[in-house]
This record gives structure tokens, sequence and C-alpha cells, in this order.
């Protein structure tokens, strides 16, 4: 049974503070309802990725009671920045095997105004190794900095090598009106801002947001539903003092998403890639094969990555512009290539037929690609 993306809801992303996440995930799930036309009852299963400040062990459930859902199937998901895509994997083969017909996936939270800086910083560093990374001091910044560090040294680059990829992320936000970032960067601008980890500088890291995003899959498709045609997911490893640098698993789950659907990488012609650092865009997009090694930030001063480029990327802005408020800002990339898909996104529209999505989780531990199609 094929499946489809029937309906999509994304809130701006930005510093809101007097909403909880339980209200940023249902502010989405309704606007995704609409755009389906679609009513609570109509939904027969809910996933609902995790909240960092939301502390509840059944957040699908607790959604589900929000938003006057009876489903029959209902999960909580958390692989980390892959649990957007992780959810809409699993809603996939849940209306291929039969077992729903409209499955609401949906991320959100309060993660910039519902805790302290440090506080978060200390949560999202447990993705780290508890012996041998976290009592030294490793957060998720400095992760990814050591990944940086290997990367540059490696192909004989500098921290300039990266910066073009935030240039082009911030170039799509100030398109798109929900953005947290919308003003023009340079190169000099993201070499220049504070050092966070180095060589990863300020503008080389997302920002923290609070919003929400959401998206009906379902086995009925319509005029304006874009067809899920393969998913695929690939984990190696969980920790960074056990990954391979060689392959982390992104090239796994790509591979597997295109062969479900039938295709391979000539014939995507949009992407949304997951961009937490702009070392992760980097590495996916070398590792997957979009770029040869050491050149993903060259293919982006070169303008390969432009919405009118000849393979448009995260026309929204990415996490690094738009915003990352943890899974929505991972489904927002779903968001804005179903958007793009259908046609809808205004002047941010970058005529696709098929687009190739994915999701990283902790540093680079877990990975999941979805491959849409026009309707």
């Amino acid at each position: 049974m094929a499946a489809h993306l029937s309906g999509v809801g994304l809130t701006p992303f930005g510093v809101r503070p007097g909403r909880s996440a339980l209200q940023w995930q249902a502010e989405g799930a309704r606007a995704a309802l609409d755009d389906a036309g679609l009513r609570p009852r109509d939904v027969d299963a809910v996933l609902c990725g995790y909240a960092t400040t939301l502390g509840h062990l059944m957040p699908a459930d607790l959604l589900a009671e929000r938003l006057g859902v009876r489903p029959a199937i209902a999960a909580g998901t958390s692989v980390g920045g892959a649990t957007g895509l992780a959810m809409v994997a699993a809603a996939v083969r849940l209306v291929r095997a039969g077992d729903a017909r409209a499955v609401l996936v949906v991320g959100g939270e309060d993660r910039a105004s519902g805790r302290s800086r440090d506080d978060a910083t200390r949560t999202l560093a447990q993705v780290g190794h508890a012996e041998q990374e976290i009592p030294l001091g490793g957060t998720v910044p400095a992760y990814y900095a050591l990944l940086a560090s290997s990367y540059l040294h490696r192909h004989g680059l500098g921290p300039e090598a990266l910066a073009p990829l935030a240039v082009t992320m911030r170039r799509h936000a100030g398109a798109h009106p929900g953005a947290q970032f919308r003003e023009p960067l340079t190169v000099d601008d993201v070499l220049t801002s504070r050092p966070v980890a180095e060589p990863l500088r300020l503008l080389d890291c997302c920002p923290v947001s609070d919003g929400g995003a959401a998206l009906v899959v379902t086995a009925a498709g319509g005029p304006r539903s874009v067809r899920v045609t393969g998913v695929g997911e690939g984990h190696r490893h969980q920790h960074l003092t056990e990954a391979d640098e060689a392959a982390f698993g992104a090239r796994d789950a790509a591979d597997r998403a295109l062969a479900d659907a039938g295709r391979d990488l000539a014939d995507v012609d949009h992407l949304g890639v997951y961009d937490s650092f702009t070392i992760t865009l980097a590495l996916l997009l070398e590792e997957i094969g979009i770029s040869a090694p050491g050149r993903a930030g060259a293919d982006a001063a070169a303008g390969r990555f432009d919405r009118t480029g000849p393979l448009p990327l995260n026309t929204h802005g990415g996490l690094l512009s738009y915003g990352h408020c943890g899974v929505g800002g991972g489904l927002a990339h779903v968001v804005e290539a179903v958007t793009q898909l259908r046609g809808e996104a205004g002047e941010r529209v970058a005529r696709a037929t098929t687009a190739l999505v994915h999701g990283d989780g902790g540093v680079m531990s877990a990975h999941v690609s979805a491959v849409l199609e026009a309707p």
C-alpha cells in the first residue's frame, strides 16, 4: 500500500515564551490536520517525538488526549535529531502494512524559553559516553568541533571552507517569514562570530528555538498529497568514541531509501539535510555522495545548493537559520520539501519533483532518509 504526506504544519520558530512543549506540538498538529482536511477522529495512529522540557513518559498519549484523538496506535520516539524522520519512516511502514490509514507525526518544544542555556547544554550532552566523554566536559558543540577539526585537517582546509553553508542557509531563511534569523550573512560574518568550540564559531551552530511541526501520513492520497516512495535507516554507533569517520551510517540510510523508491541520486532535484552545525551538513552531504570529499562548502559557495541552483538545499533556511526546536526542527525539513514538491512555496519555489530528506541524531549516530515525490 502506498504512503502519502497529505498534510503538513509548521509554526514560526524563535524565542517565544508563554507556550509549553505540548502547546507547540498541538499547534503544529492542528495545522497539519487542517491541511490534510482531516478531523481528530480520522487519526488512527499518533507518533510524537520527545521534548527535553516536557519530562512526560507518554508524549503521544498526552498529545492525543489534548487533540481529542483516540488512536489505535500511539508511541513516543527518541533518536535525537533523527527522531522526525524516524517517525515518518515508522508511519510509512504502518500505512504500508495496513495497520493505519492516517498517522499523525508531531514534534515541538519550548526549547529556547522552557529551560536555561546551561540546563539545555547539560541535557543534550548526555548523548555522550557516560564514562569516556561526559566526565571530560563534553558538550554537543564540542563533540561536533572534534569532527570539524578532523575533517578540516584531513582535507587540508581552513574554517572558511564550512562558512558558505551557513551563508546559504541564511539566504534561504531570508525569504521565509517563519525563520528565526533572516538577516543576510557573509563568510566574514561567520568567521568573526564568537568562538563556541574551535573551530566552530557561533554562526556555524544552529540556534535554540521554540516551535512545532507536524505531518499526516495517509494511505489515501489527494491531489496535493506528496508520495513517500522510499525510507531507509542506518545506525552504526551511539558515541563519538565508537564512530567510524569513513562511514557514520548516512550513506546506508540514503542508499536504502533510494533503493526502496527505485531511484538513485541522479533523480533527486531537492534536498532537505540535517544541519545542526555546518560540519554536520558537510559530513552528511559528502557521505551520502551529493558532494565530493571536502567539497560541500565549495559547492555551496558556487551556488549549487541555492534555491535557483541545480540542487536546492534546505530552502526554508534549515536548522542553522530557520531554527531548531528539537524534533520539530528536523520535521521542518520534511515540511519544506513537501511545500516545494507541491509548488506552494511562493517566492521560495524551486521546481522540484523528487526530494531526498535526511535526519541525523546524536553525534552522527542515527540516520534516517526518505524519498518524496511530487503529486
